[in-house]
């Protein structure tokens, strides 16, 4: 599946102090880039995947910029969970993350069912 550039781990959270307790909250971002997820697989998946999987991730940056593959996979692989792709991305077992020759703003998510 193709899906929209995630925002940064970096960027998906927000730490707010309510009262005298600090919490930790997904940004505004965070919660729209869930939802943009949530829209697009709706039917392509009809119900939550149970067994180990294994999910490569192709990333085609936005630009040129210098970025850590590693600070996008939170929030897609949350996001991912949030709609219901798995039941929770520790089932996950094999995860594999490539940068695309070019760029484009996206990235493109393989998932395969371990049996």
């Amino acid at each position: 599946m193709t899906l929209p550039w995630p925002p940064t781990v970096n960027t998906y959270y927000r730490h707010v102090v309510i009262g005298r307790a600090p919490r930790t909250l997904i940004s505004e971002a965070g919660r729209r880039y869930r939802e943009a997820v949530k829209a697009q697989v709706a039917g392509q998946v009809e119900n939550a995947l149970q067994g180990d999987l294994e999910v490569f991730v192709e990333a085609w940056f936005p630009d040129r910029r210098r970025r850590d593959l590693d600070n996008l996979l939170k929030s897609l692989l949350d996001s991912l969970t949030h709609a219901g792709v798995w039941q929770d991305d520790s089932q996950i077992i094999d995860l594999r993350i490539r940068k695309a020759p070019l760029v484009g703003g996206m990235v493109k998510v393989e998932i395969k069912e371990v049996t």
